[in-house]
Formats: structure tokens, sequence, C-alpha cells
């Protein structure tokens, strides 16, 4: 009973590599058709979304059409003409203090045009492609994800890249 129990448990530990593995490999090959540079900023009309509340503006295609922005002024969402299932949403938010001891444990990874350090996070699942962006300045958190499923993810990735580097959050 005990050799079964053991190849039991190497079986569990083998299948969950290969799942793990698996998903890597399915993530890296997506990410490789994410890099195709054929991306080209210069060819869509943008537009600005400006936040006065927490002083953070990032650009959009001109096209896409927001959603009803919270009545606490935080951010807004906007989604694509084509596929109201793809959207970009911006928003801030003041940290508590348990936040801020978190964040300080996470590396940064991406720096903004502007010069702003903070984490860049991709995640792709079966279902759901989306790139998140956490900026953290004094006592704000600044956010910025893109999302599309997962089959549409490889199309939206550099465009949502582009808009992550370009996040800027006001001098104050």
């Amino acid at each position: 009973m005990a050799t079964a129990n053991k190849i039991c448990s190497l079986g569990r530990r083998i299948y969950r590599f290969a799942a793990s593995v698996s998903g890597v490999i399915a993530l890296l090959i997506i990410l490789w058709g994410c890099t195709t540079n054929d991306f080209n900023a210069g060819a869509i009309a943008w537009k600005t979304y400006s936040n006065s509340r927490y002083g953070f503006e990032f650009p959009y295609p001109s096209n896409w059409t927001s959603l009803a922005a919270p009545a606490n002024d935080d951010g807004i969402a906007f989604i694509s003409p084509q596929d109201n299932s793809v959207e970009i949403r911006g928003w801030a938010s003041q940290q508590l203090p348990n936040d801020q001891e978190s964040v300080k444990k996470v590396k940064s990874n991406f720096q903004t045009v502007q010069g702003v350090s903070g984490v860049l996070v991709v995640e792709v699942d079966q279902r759901v492609g989306s790139m998140r962006l956490t900026l953290t300045q004094s006592q704000v958190k600044y956010c910025l994800q893109g999302r599309s499923k997962s089959k549409k993810f490889p199309d939206y990735y550099r465009l949502f890249y582009y808009i992550a580097q370009q996040y800027r959050i006001s001098k104050s």
C-alpha cells in the first residue's frame, strides 16, 4: 500500500510539474506573439484621460468609448469599439498602511517614459489576458489595466504596453 501511495504522489507531482510547464510554455508562446513590432502608435488617433482628483493621465485610442465614471472620481474605463470585452482601466486610491508594507516587498520591473518606476504584471489564463501596472508615490497607489479575452491578448499587448509607458503622474 505504501508503494501505491508513493506512485500516486509521484504521479501527482509529475502532473503538477507538467501542468505548470505547459502553462509557462503557453504564456511564453503568447508573449512571443505579443512582441511583434507591427504596433505603430503614430497610426492611432489618441485622446488623453486626465484625473484631477489624483493627478494622473494616460492616452487612449480616440474611438474607444468611456464607461460611466464612478461617483468618487477615482478613475475611468474605456472599451474597444470592435469588442466590448477589451478594456483599458485607470484608477488611483489612497494607500492603507498595510498596502505600503506589501508594496515595499515587490521589486519594480517597469519604468514609464516619465521615469516613474512601478510593477507591471501580465497574466493570461484560458479565458482572460491582462496587463496591470501599479505605481506608488507618496500615499497614493496608481493602477492601469488592459484586459481582453486570452485569444485576443496578443493583438492588444503592444497597445496596453504603450499606454502603460505613457502613463503620467502630475508632479506635486
